[in-house]
């Protein structure tokens, strides 16, 4: 009996090849971080081609949101952060993470990493590698902001997620967006533009 190479693609006989894929990468996420992990080793773990792995992901960055359920990815919220005046950048972040954080469907994936991070440190390392490299210092190079700023700016607004969804802090917990963006828009700005 002889055993012939797989070729290229999709092994025989498997229906959900995307689902196996985005399981085989939460376990190499998990085993080494966001940064140390690689297409070539999620496509080895999953069995497939990497090739195949660029069919369903276009950068490792959307599979890891996919991966670990995240309701946005890096390539839709930079360019939503850049585009319009620098002077309301602010008052964007801001309005972005309540719209993404209203809806439980896309709330939910974002507490559950959060918690996660908070408890375990292979979560901690994957959450903070993906903001700080992914998403943070993306931003941050694109508007020549000192990578500390952005850090802080991300930290008032991760506060903000923790006192209105984990703790439910009230009044914070039911206020309104645009009150949220009123109060908390010009911190932040100040954070991007000194």
């Amino acid at each position: 009996m002889s055993s012939a190479k797989r070729g290229p693609g999709r092994r025989p006989g498997s229906a959900d090849t995307r689902g196996e894929i985005l399981a085989a990468a939460r376990k190499v996420f998990a085993e080494k971080g966001f940064d140390k992990a690689t297409v070539r080793a999620i496509a080895r773990e999953a069995e497939v081609d990497p090739a195949l792995v660029h069919h369903y992901f276009d950068t490792k960055e959307g599979m890891f949101a996919a991966a670990m359920q995240l309701p946005i990815t890096p390539d839709q919220i930079i360019p939503t952060l850049l585009e319009g005046p620098r002077e309301e950048i602010g008052a964007r972040l801001v309005r972005m993470i309540l719209q993404v954080t209203a809806a439980p469907e896309t709330r939910e994936p974002m507490v559950a990493l959060i918690r996660s991070a908070m408890t375990n440190e292979q979560a901690a390392t994957m959450f903070r590698e993906f903001i700080s490299n992914a998403l943070l210092f993306q931003v941050a190079d694109r508007l020549d902001v000192p990578h500390l700023r952005i850090e802080a700016a991300f930290a008032q607004m991760y506060g903000v997620i923790m006192g209105r969804y984990v703790i439910k802090l009230e009044p914070l917990a039911s206020a309104g967006h645009d009150e949220l963006v009123e109060l908390l828009a010009p911190t932040v700005q100040r954070y991007l533009t000194g």
